[in-house]
């Protein structure tokens, strides 16, 4: 069965600006199909001398109001067509985002933040790109090829038009190569910014680790090669189409010298008419952007699709983490805790993190766990939020299946620590005050307090005001820690 496109329904949702957009890029193919063939007629008129001044003026007016209708379509056809596949791209980023919001921490341990930032940027530009400038280049490509040909023919001579066109049609059989070798050098492309970008953002978030261990030169060098790398996977692309795009070039002058050479002919022995020749010259300059479309249009589109398969493989992963089966009549908690048996393993070929783990702890109980680094402590509060799935009937709360309450109760009823303590590039304020709905000072201050942090931020110029810098580097790690627990503090989770 073959899959659904994931742009379909987007597509669908905009369907009348592509529709309105070509039905306007139909009409300015259209008028200037009259263009050619009105100069011809001034150029016969003049030529003869049998056309008055007053014909002239107003063919001179009707190729002035096509110029018009042509200039407001162009306008009309980008608004619609470029606009309808911004608005795509937007709403598309908008879900993949949302989509990366719920899937699992298991997702994130496996896949690098380099690698994602580069489908935001990269990946979707060029499926933007299929879905604005391709679908232009295609249809002109396609309609007003078969427009001018048309054209050619019945106003012309039949037997210029073929002799004419021959040398083009080479164009369309290279096409078919181009497309799939480009779409295939695109993705290494891709890939390798993938891992530029992830090797950079290591670099720069671990910048402070490097130059404590004097290791600049090292990861210098590293970069270096990764860079270079990206660059020749990039001109293998360039390559390609610079080898294409001048061949294009050659065949349609070829075309241009056959129709000048035949054409003059013809017009010599007066089979057709001097304004013919000119209006066949100027048809065949119009199919010249038709014949480019056809390289831009696969270039574009086979681009749009290595990108896009790119997309589909994260929007495919499944979130491991989600409500099934949960009870909808539990509406909030009381804190009786209990592990029954617990086996955890973060992945099937590893060995267990935790094995037979059992015990309560009831309301209003303290429970404080102790074990070498390693053993599993981190692991037992990740589960009791569900970070991470566990087999059914091995962790309770309330004598309830931790997997039968819905996840937007559970976490809003635990206040959580990580043990890495995260800051936002925000004001202390926000940081502590990042779980609650409420942003009052003397509750942020009292959870500070609690958390014995208050002091500390104090000390500082601007107090619960100070800014901290990314991941609250600003902050020592003791007081990254108790702002995390003040974080917590002020959640005020039963």
């Amino acid at each position: 069965m073959k899959k659904k496109s994931i742009l379909k329904p987007y597509i669908i949702k905009h369907k009348w600006q592509y529709i309105f957009g070509v039905i306007t890029l139909f009409v300015v193919d259209f008028a200037n199909l009259y263009v050619p063939e009105l100069t011809g007629q001034i150029t016969d008129g003049l030529e003869s001398g049998t056309m008055a001044m007053d014909s002239i003026r107003l063919l001179i007016i009707n190729i002035l109001i096509l110029g018009l209708i042509i200039a407001i379509g162009r306008f009309l056809w980008r608004y619609f067509i470029f606009g309808g596949s911004r608005a795509i791209e937007y709403e598309l980023r908008n879900d993949l985002f949302k989509h990366l919001e719920g899937l699992s921490a298991n997702f994130f341990n496996n896949n690098k933040t380099g690698d994602l930032m580069a489908h935001f940027t990269n990946d979707f530009n060029a499926v933007r790109m299929a879905l604005g400038p391709a679908v232009i280049t295609t249809f002109d490509a396609t309609i007003l090829t078969t427009m001018v040909i048309f054209k050619m023919v019945t106003h012309v001579n039949l037997q210029l038009t073929i002799v004419a066109v021959i040398p083009m049609l080479v164009i369309l059989l290279g096409g078919i190569f181009f497309g799939k070798e480009i779409e295939k050098r695109f993705k290494e492309k891709q890939e390798a910014f993938s891992y530029l970008t992830d090797e950079v953002q290591e670099s720069i978030s671990g910048i402070r680790v490097l130059k404590a261990f004097v290791q600049e030169e090292k990861d210098i060098e590293k970069f270096s090669n990764s860079n270079l790398a990206n660059m020749k996977k990039n001109i293998r692309v360039v390559r390609l189409t610079a080898l294409v795009l001048p061949l294009i070039d050659v065949i349609i002058g070829v075309s241009i010298v056959v129709t000048i050479l035949f054409g003059g002919s013809l017009a010599i022995n007066n089979k057709i008419t001097i304004g013919e020749f000119v209006a066949f010259t100027q048809y065949i300059f119009m199919l010249v952007w038709p014949m480019i479309a056809v390289g831009e249009s696969i270039n574009l589109f086979s681009q749009g699709f290595a990108s896009l398969k790119r997309i589909e493989k994260i929007l495919d992963v499944k979130a491991e983490i989600y409500d099934e089966n949960v009870d909808t009549n539990v509406e909030s908690l009381e804190g009786n805790i209990e592990f029954r048996n617990l086996d955890f393993t973060y992945k099937n070929d590893l060995p267990n993190s935790l094995t037979n783990i059992s015990f309560k702890v009831k309301k209003g109980q303290t429970l404080a766990i102790v074990g070498p680094t390693g053993s599993g402590k981190s692991t037992i509060a990740s589960l009791l939020v569900r970070l991470y799935n566990t087999e059914a009937g091995t962790i309770l709360l309330d004598n309830r299946d931790i997997r039968e309450i819905p996840l937007k109760l559970l976490r809003e009823n635990i206040a959580y620590v990580p043990q890495e303590s995260f800051m936002f590039s925000d004001t202390i304020a926000n940081n502590i005050a990042f779980g609650s709905n409420s942003k009052d000072l003397d509750r942020i201050k009292k959870a500070a307090k609690e958390a014995s942090v208050h002091s500390n931020i104090m000390d500082f110029p601007l107090g619960y005001e100070t800014v901290v810098g990314e991941r609250g580097v600003t902050l020592s790690g003791g007081q990254k820690q108790r702002c995390s627990i003040a974080r917590a503090l002020m959640k005020d989770a039963p």
